[in-house]
């Protein structure tokens, strides 16, 4: 089995589609799965990704949702999980960082998804694939990928934190309200989460002297622990898998994201 980055080209995908080790997954709806696909890509629905508890709609699902969910896709410990969607990667993004919680490591990214593919002269199937299921049973292996609540607020104002907002400037302005209250985590900084792709290369990512330097010019360096939201934690995820990738050792995912923290009175916000 080859040594994937975790931005995966598309080339380097194509020469390795028949690998018995690897597990693309297609975290598009079911009908556009169907429409065409990457061969030997089975499809997982988004909603299975999230726990909804209005007003917090984007946060980690239970121990046993993951094991049902993870299992039901066929995944092992020794496989490899590329994941793509057609919508800039925040879903696929979000497959990856919940696994990335759960301690596995061996993951990749389709840089610019399925637009990519296709720009490249990459075929797609319509062969509808079962997963294999398997016996999967999920852990938090991995703690220091997620952030929650009570965890940023007793790191709020100290110096080796950087809390990196990924929604649109209106949202962090709270001039766009997408909650009880507008505004934006006490000292986070924003980066809206498409300055990360490139629109001229089906929003890819861009190189990553590119990405180094919007980072550091907004006090996000590598130095710091950075914890990263959105509103429910899909665009955020994205972001998240662009540090991880340029080498960030400390980086946290709030899964709780602005849909929590913006609807909750007793919690600071700054605009």
């Amino acid at each position: 089995m080859v040594n994937f980055p975790l931005l995966l080209e598309p080339e380097q995908l194509e020469k390795h589609l028949d690998d018995a080790g690897l597990l693309i997954v297609d975290v598009r709806n079911g009908d556009s799965y169907a429409r065409g696909h990457i061969r030997g890509a089975i499809n997982l629905a988004y909603a299975d990704l999230i726990r909804a508890t209005p007003p917090a709609m984007g946060l980690l699902p239970d121990i046993a949702q993951l094991s049902k969910v993870m299992a039901a896709i066929g995944l092992t410990p020794d496989r490899h999980v590329v994941a793509y969607d057609d919508e800039g990667n925040g879903r696929a993004s979000r497959l990856l960082w919940t696994l990335d919680v759960l301690g596995h490591t061996q993951l990749s990214l389709l840089n610019g998804g399925l637009p990519a593919w296709l720009a490249e002269g990459h075929t797609l199937s319509r062969h509808t694939l079962p997963p294999t299921p398997s016996r999967y049973s999920a852990c938090l292996a991995n703690p220091a990928a997620v952030a929650d609540k009570d965890y940023i607020l007793c790191r709020l104002g100290q110096t080796d934190l950087a809390l990196l907002d990924t929604r649109s400037p209106g949202e962090y302005r709270g001039s766009d309200v997408r909650a009880a209250r507008g505004g934006h985590l006490p000292g986070a900084v924003n980066l809206n989460w498409t300055l990360a792709m490139d629109e001229q290369r089906q929003l890819r990512c861009k190189a990553d002297a590119t990405l180094r330097a919007l980072l550091e010019t907004i006090g996000v360096t590598p130095d710091k622990e950075v914890i990263l939201y959105c509103q429910t934690h899909h665009r955020s995820a994205h972001t998240y898998l662009v540090l991880k990738h340029l080498g960030y050792p400390r980086v946290r995912g709030y899964a709780g994201a602005w849909s929590e923290w913006g609807n909750d009175p007793t919690l600071p916000v700054e605009q």
